[in-house]
């Protein structure tokens, strides 16, 4: 395993067991702990994940060149049910704003506009889209889907969770 791996491993499960005096929420218990991303994902609810994500994703720290290659890469690794799930999400949140699914599949040169037989290709150019013309959906999105978040690289992770991913870093080199 890589060096990279190991790390990314280690952050994972660094975000997952939490530094809640650096989320400054006084209504997070201080002894839950997490086992690793999965469990962080699956024991959070979708408003504290969204209360995370609101306070500290800024699209503007991380450059398309950067978010676009990660956006995809981590897509590709989630399991085709959740990039379902994934890709439903962005539609139903972007219809909300007027746009619907066969306008999007033409305007971002989708190969489907039905979430159950998209690549992850088309989901990321989806991901894309709403990260950075619809940023409050990419993060609600991110808050009903994290799996998303357990693919991307420390750096982007970092940027996303803002301050808290910070602190946390800074804790564990």
């Amino acid at each position: 395993m890589s060096t990279s791996e190991e790390y990314r491993r280690q952050i994972m499960q660094d975000l997952a067991q939490g530094d809640v005096e650096s989320l400054d929420d006084p209504s997070t218990n201080a002894a839950t702990q997490y086992d690793n991303f999965d469990d962080f994902a699956q024991r959070t609810t979708t408003d504290q994940r969204r209360q995370l994500f609101g306070r500290s994703l800024h699209p503007e720290r991380i450059p398309s060149s950067q978010m676009e290659p990660e956006l995809q890469k981590a897509i590709a690794q989630i399991k085709p049910n959740e990039r379902d799930d994934v890709a439903r999400a962005f539609f139903k949140h972007l219809k909300g704003r007027g746009l619907d699914e066969r306008h999007l599949e033409q305007q971002l040169g989708l190969s489907t506009h039905h979430p159950n037989r998209m690549s992850a290709d088309d989901v990321s150019r989806l991901a894309s889209f709403a990260y950075h013309n619809h940023p409050d959906i990419f993060r609600e999105v991110l808050a009903e889907q994290p799996g998303i978040l357990k693919f991307l690289s420390n750096p982007v992770v970092a940027a996303i969770i803002g301050i808290a991913a910070a602190k946390w870093l800074g804790n564990h080199k």
